[in-house]
């Protein structure tokens, strides 16, 4: 027992001695000692205190040689702290500073990453998820031979999946508030964006449901429309997924629209009739 206090007595007194060894180095170290015991606490991975001397460093060095190192380890202090704001943001700058170096390509990578890493879960804001696909096309554009492309190619189906499932549950949200109109819009969009989206057929169901129940719901003079667009889609489905499980459901709203559009066909015709023997009628009397 004696031994434990004495072991935690004699580490904590050394902490002591070494967290004031490093504030005098803050305070009064010369910039070869900061810049020498900044190097030595980031192999050590002590990442926050080597930032608090590369913080006064990246200044005091900006004009040697030195300020090449203290820039590059300056970015990684703050990406293994997990700031992937911070850290993104000096990565960049490391390249735009020193674009010729052997660490530019590694920089710019490690730009974009930090973004990916910072892209939130789908339900929130996803500014960032666009940024970090911008970052990561500009990346294997610059760098088209880098063996990094295909990390990047994968991180950005990852991302682009993210988008698609935001989108997804968007479309589907409106869908379930009767919002039909929104509903085909947010499909279309997601069709267009994401071609290979592996929810295609049920989103062309969807399509098909939200023309046939808008058109249900419309007004006499644009019932006609709205049924015809139901059965265009119903044919766009048909000819993609012949097999179907849902060709039962569907198959009956199809044939109620097409029963809407035959009285619309015989209510026209029937009216084109009685206006050419109203015309046939009146020639007569002359």
């Amino acid at each position: 027992m004696k031994y434990r206090a004495l072991l935690f007595f004699t580490f904590t007194l050394l902490l002591l001695l070494s967290s004031c060894k490093f504030q005098k180095l803050l305070k009064s170290g010369s910039v070869d000692e900061k810049y020498e015991e900044a190097l030595k606490l980031y192999a050590g991975k002590d990442y926050s205190r080597a930032l608090q001397l590369f913080d006064q460093l990246a200044g005091a060095m900006r004009a040697t040689e030195k300020s090449q190192k203290i820039a590059y380890c300056y970015a990684y202090c703050y990406f293994h702290q997990k700031d992937y704001t911070m850290a993104s943001y000096y990565f960049k700058r490391y390249t735009t500073t020193y674009p010729s170096t052997p660490e530019a390509e590694e920089c710019m990578f490690m730009g974009a990453y930090c973004n990916f890493l910072n892209s939130p879960e789908y339900s929130l804001d996803q500014t960032v998820t666009y940024e970090a696909l911008k970052d990561l096309q500009l990346f294997t554009n610059t760098y088209s031979s880098s063996k990094r492309v295909s990390e990047c190619n994968d991180l950005m189906d990852k991302l682009r999946v993210k988008l698609e499932h935001k989108d997804y549950r968007i479309a589907k949200l409106y869908y379930r508030m009767d919002d039909y109109s929104a509903a085909i819009q947010s499909f279309g969009t997601i069709l267009k964006e994401f071609p290979d989206t592996p929810h295609k057929e049920e989103i062309l169901y969807l399509v098909f449901k939200s023309y046939y129940k808008y058109a249900k719901e419309s007004i006499e003079g644009k019932k006609k429309d709205r049924h015809n667009k139901a059965i265009g889609s119903y044919n766009e489905f048909i000819a993609q997924y012949p097999e179907s499980n849902f060709l039962d459901e569907l198959n009956t709203m199809k044939e109620s629209s097409k029963k809407e559009l035959d009285a619309f066909y015989n209510k026209e015709q029937k009216k084109i009739n009685q206006e050419t023997t109203k015309i046939q009628s009146s020639k007569t009397i002359k």
